[in-house]
């Protein structure tokens, strides 16, 4: 029979730039990363010093000017980075996915003196970074957030509870969204909150059904003091920024969900190719051979939809509903994908002796994070069709 091998994604990149990156990438994922993903994953240990090679290796600011330590990539590239990192290990696909979320309020949106100081360390200097939107209570209502910023002279007192924070008690700087002024969105400003201040604290991090390398938890800010200096943008324009940060965010999640279901897709096709039964390896038989055909067609338009979506960022042109397409498609894909390489190693997919079972576990988080897939389907329908009526 012909060989069933899984070969590495073939990708259509702009410059050899792109493409040197990329093997960079590779190479760092089969040394440093994979290997150690499973027993890492089980062990709910985060990597921590993987960030700081990735940091060293210049992957951690990939989208943002050479100015301040990015490394000036469009977003068709550095989403394709992601991909190749998510199908080594989610943890460290969606860390750095989460962490470019973080610093994009100050790249997007701080002043050049704000930008000098900070972003050279964010981008390039070894940290890593959080973004603190969610509170317990204002999940997908995110405008209705009640933590809250009080101005004290030059300072603002910041004070409340964030939720859900990948990276949450172990960052070393929070972007965090806070209330001003009025109830609403018109209300909310940005700060960039440091790691150690005075005040800010994590919780024990949630018990959680997979992606259990990655730290998510509570985050406390009691009286935490930061100068003027640290607030991003004007007063009341923190929704704004967030949301402008949550488009990109959103195609960071679907390149995530193209990688883990690619993973999932090669696992399959490996043990089908191996696995024989009835005298012949299963991937012979037609059920399977339809499944893998499926699985490779889903992932494979996922990918064009989200690249499609980047080009658009990149062209400076809108790509808010493209975004969440490609979120809404490719973690449902993910999801989808993730569930049949299980049921194609049959028992031995419902064991941990085989990665699939994880791949399933992690890409149900996909379909939630970053705005749930109902309301990616309400942006895209407003888009379509305009606002609710009231």
């Amino acid at each position: 029979m012909p060989d069933h091998a899984p070969q590495p994604v073939d990708r259509q990149l702009p410059t050899d730039e792109a493409r040197d990156l990329i093997s960079l990438v590779r190479d760092i994922a089969q040394r440093e990363i994979a290997p150690r993903a499973a027993e890492e994953e089980d062990a709910g240990r985060f990597p921590r010093e993987l960030f700081t090679l990735l940091s060293e290796s210049g992957l951690l600011g990939l989208p943002y000017d050479a100015e301040f330590g990015g490394g000036d990539q469009p977003y068709e590239v550095y989403l394709q980075v992601l991909e190749e990192l998510a199908a080594a290990r989610l943890t460290v696909g969606l860390g750095v996915s989460v962490h470019t979320l973080a610093s994009y309020a100050l790249a997007a949106y701080g002043s050049k003196e704000q930008q000098a100081e900070h972003l050279p360390a964010m981008l390039g200097g070894g940290l890593l970074g959080a973004y603190c939107l969610s509170e317990p209570a204002s999940g997908s209502d995110a405008a209705s957030l009640r933590t809250r910023a009080v101005r004290d002279g030059d300072h603002w007192v910041i004070t409340g509870t964030k939720a859900w924070i990948t990276h949450g008690g172990i960052a070393d700087f929070y972007t965090v969204m806070a209330r001003t002024g009025e109830d609403g969105p018109r209300g909310i400003s940005a700060f960039l909150v440091p790691g150690d201040a005075e005040g800010l604290g994590g919780a024990a991090p949630e018990k959680k059904m997979g992606m259990k390398g990655s730290p998510t938890a509570q985050v406390h800010l009691d009286g935490v003091r930061v100068g003027d200096d640290r607030r991003i943008g004007e007063e009341g324009q923190g929704f704004a920024i967030a949301l402008s940060a949550l488009d990109g965010g959103r195609l960071g999640i679907a390149a995530c969900a193209v990688g883990l279901a690619q993973a999932a897709l090669d696992e399959a096709l490996r043990y089908a190719s191996e696995r024989r039964q009835f005298g012949k390896p299963i991937a012979d038989f037609q059920g399977l051979r339809f499944m893998l055909a499926d699985m490779a067609t889903q992932i494979e338009a996922g990918r064009a939809l989200y690249l499609a979506a980047a080009r658009l960022r990149d062209a400076g042109r809108p790509f808010a509903k493209q975004a969440a397409m490609a979120k809404l498609h490719c973690t449902d894909t993910a999801m989808r994908v993730t569930t049949d390489a299980v049921q194609i190693l049959g028992g031995y997919g419902y064991t941990a002796d085989f990665p699939a079972e994880r791949y399933m576990r992690e890409a149900k988080v996909l379909q939630i994070v970053e705005g749930t897939n109902q309301i990616q389907r309400m942006v895209i329908a407003r888009h379509l069709a305009g606002p609710e009526s009231r």
